[in-house]
């Protein structure tokens, strides 16, 4: 029975946060699109979370296209089909790598940042400061912040997926004596519109997950350092796992056949 009462908790306290995040959601959602729109902050959010996050998704992108023409290189050759690789490189790059290593980055950089400086607003009571001056949380804090990764994100991506590609060129170029001229002319002719497009959707949502795990962890964080500190943890961890979730569910709808 003592088992069971314990099953009986972990169930009954998921169904509570579940329907705790649901309600966030639903207030962050009506918010963004409801004026009035606080666009001074929309913008800081905006330099904050796409312009300072780009150095580390340029890296990343970068070194992952030139590891990933390393891989398909030695694995190809095998099978004397070395031609693929920069087909391979630009389709992993613009349909998975790109979208998902570039939000995950994003997760560790953003999300944390997001629950760490709401969750000290929270306990040091500005959030509550702000209720008492008639000024909605949601409206000046979360809204901004969500809105900011949507738009934010697909950029950093598109961004990420020229970098990408031109880190599996450079190696394919310097290091496995491939033609420049056809790399590029196979890069060009197996980019694909709806590869491209379906990551720049994936990185929409992953945005909209970052921000609103970051908002949600550090909007309902208590019991002051280390309150704050278990929230940044949970905004990460939860960030990433949504977004591998939400990556594989996107992918089976976007490439259905």
């Amino acid at each position: 029975m003592n088992f069971l009462a314990v099953i009986g908790r972990v169930v009954i306290a998921t169904l509570a946060e579940i329907g705790k995040l649901s309600k966030f959601t639903w207030a962050a959602v009506t918010h963004i699109v409801r004026p009035p729109f606080f666009l001074r902050m929309l913008l800081q959010q905006m330099l904050r979370i796409g312009y300072f996050s780009l150095p580390v998704v340029a890296l990343t992108a970068f070194f992952t296209g030139g590891a990933l023409a390393l891989q398909i290189h030695y694995g190809s050759s095998e099978f004397n089909s070395e031609s693929l690789v920069a087909t391979v490189v630009a389709l992993g790059i613009t349909r998975e790598l790109g979208p998902v290593l570039g939000g995950l980055m994003v997760a560790g950089r953003v999300s944390a940042a997001i629950a760490a400086e709401l969750g000290t607003m929270r306990v040091t009571e500005q959030i509550d400061a702000l209720t008492t001056l008639s000024t909605n949380p949601y409206k000046y804090l979360v809204a901004p912040r969500i809105a900011a990764a949507v738009i934010t994100l697909p950029l950093l991506v598109f961004v990420a997926d020229i970098i990408g590609i031109m880190g599996g060129y450079v190696v394919a170029t310097a290091s496995l004596d491939f033609n420049a001229g056809v790399y590029l002319k196979n890069t060009i002719n197996y980019i694909q519109d709806n590869g491209v497009t379906s990551g720049l959707i994936k990185a929409a949502v992953f945005g909209f997950i970052i921000a609103l795990m970051g908002c949600f962890h550090g909007f309902n964080s208590k019991g002051g350092a280390q309150g704050v500190g278990r929230a940044t943890t949970n905004a990460v961890v939860s960030a990433s796992i949504l977004i591998l979730a939400a990556n594989y569910v996107m992918t089976s709808l976007l490439f259905a056949k």
